[in-house]
């Protein structure tokens, strides 16, 4: 039988929901009946709804809780005891009597539990009918506003996530109910209003502020390509009911009523992804990673797949002929879409298209056209059954086809293709593409052109260095010639090992400053003057003296050389430098050594003599010579790359293959800005 002493949640009172909540004024009482039909048990509750306190109700009659019955037959706490005895649970509306003598409905549940001794006792809740009927009309209108109203409705937790919609607003934003849950807004809306419709929806959360009625463009998830204007209503929620707080919403589709901020939004959509294109296409000289920056910049905003394909066999000298294939190179590709369609974007490395097709028409024209994926397009464009077949199956069902010309060249094409799940491909789509391809256009035909150049300049200073320099007794050799990296123009570095008379070598390191094909043309010039000079057995100040003459007669501003006679005999070692950094000495047991005494000023100056030194090298001793794209950084300064060579000078293997290999490994960067010239001479003397 239940103790007279309060539970906890007597303790605490009535069973009452917190303020705020539909629950706030129902409260339930709690009060026990023995056989007898005598309340044994009172909650405090009980004494609220009934007004008796606890003392003034136990082992009191239960029939004080209720009216009298007027055929005097069983009073009406009798009965409901009975029926909780033999019925186990029974929940019904009677009336009930206050101590003030008010009467009053009242909805009961009443059911048996054990007592002490087999006896049973009947406990009974109790709440006040009209309490009751107010909540359950109040949950039954919430209840159908959340299963049928048109109006989107929300709740948002603190952090903007979706904590309950109904499918008003799934319908909205074309996604079920259940991929919105745990997300948050920015996830599902898409705006392009510079984040200001977040910034609202916070102000409302973290302060309260309440908005109604606010005019919002904007796209979603479910329809990334549908423009819609909303009249949205925030409100903050109250923690009632133990509810975390957050944002409730109402949102109403008014796009058609809101046709022209409809257009305004598709308009501002299309010049945020122009803008967006800018930024990013042609961010580097490289074709093929300016091509991938076009489909990443339309994927998914645009389309839901894209691919750009250079087309082969044509230049500025050949017009179009739509009675020959296309034949094209694919160079970038991309897809929201599941299998087949990332098999069908990139899945081929080159294309024919034949002639009639769908890619015809378009470079006829020279403007963007819109088709459908039809039996049409597969017969007319589609060679390859198989790739025709993933295409089927692909889901997509429309392609936008644009020309990439550029100076009046075709540099190739872009395909945009869109699933069912988007609209079909409009006019002002056709205009968005024409304005993307132009400018990705342009920036294809800059980047091949600049390869071109690069590789002509490239392969014209390779042809100007010395293949090999031969073998020497006297010296032992290795040399490297690193370029710069595919984003830097080629360089004007260049050496070389010259056999002079009597045994002696000359080794000459040289310099153009600036980059592209003039600076190497520059380059051969002075690096065959200076081999022709040699041969003539001039000391070298008086060697870069007339190479001095050379560079101005040619119109060579500004250059640097460093020029070492070697004499193995003697082992006496002869240098004059023209503005070029200074070389190393590493001698057999380790140390190293600058030689800086005669710098000099460049080629192409005039006017000033040159100097020179003159040294002993013991045998093994090695002459370390370079460029400054060795030594010379973004990061730091050409101090500091002189003492990391030196620092690795201490350190290098036997071998000098290895020991160049090393110091490159080591020094250089892995995109250089600079090309950079290594020789490596290790001095022997020669015996007579």
């Amino acid at each position: 039988m239940p103790s007279d002493r309060p539970s906890d949640q007597q303790a605490r009172g009535p069973l009452w929901s917190e303020p705020g909540s539909l629950l706030e004024h129902v409260a339930v009482a709690v009060f026990g009946i023995d056989d007898a039909n005598h309340i044994c048990y009172w909650g405090p509750g009980a004494e609220q709804l009934f007004g008796y306190r606890a003392a003034e109700a136990l082992a009191k009659p239960g029939a004080l809780l209720f009216p009298a019955a007027p055929d005097e037959g069983p009073d009406a706490c009798a009965r409901l005891a009975e029926r909780g005895r033999t019925e186990g649970y029974w929940r019904g509306r009677l009336l009930a009597v206050h101590l003030d003598g008010s009467v009053f409905d009242c909805g009961f549940r009443v059911f048996p539990v054990a007592g002490e001794a087999g006896h049973s006792v009947v406990m009974a809740l109790a709440s006040r009918g009209d309490e009751l009927d107010r909540v359950k009309t109040n949950l039954a209108f919430l209840d159908a506003l959340f299963e049928t109203c048109p109006i989107g409705l929300v709740m948002l937790d603190e952090q903007l996530r979706y904590a309950h919609l109904n499918q008003g607003l799934a319908d909205i934003n074309g996604l079920p109910i259940e991929d919105h849950l745990g997300r948050y807004v920015t996830e599902i809306m898409i705006t392009a209003d510079g984040g200001e419709y977040e910034r609202m929806l916070r102000g409302v959360a973290e302060e309260g502020k309440p908005i109604a009625g606010a005019r919002v463009g904007m796209r979603t998830r479910g329809h990334p390509d549908r423009d819609k204007v909303l009249s949205v209503s925030f409100f903050p929620l109250s923690r009632a009911g133990g509810t975390r707080p957050g944002v409730g919403g109402l949102l109403v589709d008014v796009t058609d009523r809101e046709q022209a901020i409809v257009e305004a939004t598709a308009t501002r959509q299309r010049l945020a992804l122009l803008d967006q294109a800018s930024t990013r296409i042609g961010t580097t000289l490289d074709v093929k990673v300016t091509a991938q920056e076009l489909v990443d910049a339309v994927v998914p905003v645009f389309a839901d797949a894209a691919v750009v394909e250079l087309v082969e066999g044509l230049d500025e000298r050949e017009s179009f002929d739509p009675a020959l294939p296309v034949i094209t190179r694919r160079l970038a590709h991309g897809t929201v879409l599941p299998p087949p369609a990332t098999e069908l974007v990139s899945g081929v490395a080159g294309v024919h298209y034949p002639p009639g097709s769908a890619i015809h028409r378009m470079l006829r024209t020279g403007r963007p056209i819109a088709v459908p994926v039809n039996r049409e397009f597969m017969l007319r464009t589609m060679l390859d059954e198989a790739r025709a077949q993933v295409l089927a199956d692909s889901g997509l069902t429309c392609l936008l086809l644009a020309p990439l010309i550029a100076r009046g060249t075709v540099q190739g094409i872009a395909i945009f293709g869109r699933s069912a799940a988007r609209a079909t491909f409009t006019e002002q789509d056709l205009s968005l593409a024409a304005e993307l391809a132009s400018r990705a256009a342009l920036c294809l035909d800059n980047a091949r052109l600049y390869s071109r150049e690069r590789n002509i300049a490239l392969t014209f200073q390779r042809a100007l260095l010395p293949s090999s320099l031969g073998s020497c007794p006297s010296l032992h050799l290795a040399h490297r010639y690193l370029p710069g990296s595919h984003v830097t123009e080629v360089g004007g570095d260049w050496y070389d090992v010259v056999d002079l008379p009597d045994q002696r070598v000359a080794l000459v390191v040289g310099d153009v400053m600036g980059h592209g094909v003039s600076a190497a043309a520059a380059m051969g010039r002075l690096r065959i003057t200076a081999k022709a000079l040699a041969r003539h057995d001039q000391e070298p100040e008086e060697l870069l003296t007339e190479l001095d003459q050379c560079a101005q007669e040619a119109g060579i501003e500004l250059a640097t050389c460093l020029y070492i006679r070697y004499d193995p005999v003697t082992g006496r070692t002869r240098m004059a430098s023209a503005g070029h950094p200074p070389p190393l000495l590493r001698y057999p047991d380790g140390r190293t050594e600058v030689v800086d005494e005669v710098l000099g000023v460049p080629l192409g100056v005039g006017g000033c003599p040159f100097g020179s030194t003159e040294l002993d090298l013991p045998d093994d001793t090695t002459l370390v010579l370079y460029t400054d794209g060795l030594i010379e950084a973004r990061d730091h300064d050409i101090d500091e790359g002189l003492t990391a060579l030196r620092s690795e000078l201490h350190r290098l293997p036997d071998s000098l293959e290895a020991a160049a290999d090393h110091i490159l490994a080591r020094l250089v960067p892995s995109s250089p800005a600079d090309d950079t010239v290594l020789l490596l001479a290790r001095v022997h003397r020669v015996r007579l």
